[in-house]
């Protein structure tokens, strides 16, 4: 029977190493990219979800404010884009109808807010959504007498 030396089972381990040199950095090469692009689609998807949510307080601001007795158009506005400028959500558009000035006591006043995805994104050229529109609505009936 035949033994092999402790410096012969070393050169042996050795070669056997040597032939594995670089595979962790080629398995790295190959998982990262999926890794990343993972990362910040999950990323995104949160960023959407939390605008989403801020679209929605905003348009209850707004129409909680044009149901008010004094209220007008502007106001009503102007109350929808401050509660998102204050969540770091601007260059939204707020449409208030009908205008709260003119309507009568227990009249729906709609406020809608719309923000294109593209302004909001976090990643330069978002091609997940990058064509689409995050939308909220809230309806309210005018508060007063007649």
């Amino acid at each position: 029977m035949h033994r092999r030396t402790k410096i012969q089972r070393a050169a042996g381990r050795r070669l056997r190493a040597g032939n594995r040199r670089g595979v962790a950095a080629v398995e790295f090469a190959i998982v990262a990219p999926v890794f990343f692009l993972l990362v910040i689609g999950f990323v995104e998807l949160g960023r959407g979800l939390m605008v989403q949510q801020v679209l929605t307080n905003a348009s209850r601001v707004g129409a909680r404010e044009a149901i008010s007795l004094h209220s007008s158009t502007t106001s009503a506005k102007s109350a929808a884009e401050d509660y998102a400028d204050g969540c770091s959500v601007s260059g939204v558009a707020v449409s208030v109808s009908p205008d709260p000035a003119s309507a009568s006591a227990g009249d729906v006043i709609t406020v809608s807010v719309t923000v294109p995805y593209a302004d909001i994104s976090w990643v330069p050229s978002p091609w997940f959504m990058g064509g689409s529109t995050l939308e909220a609505t809230s309806s309210m009936r005018k508060e007063g007498f007649e």
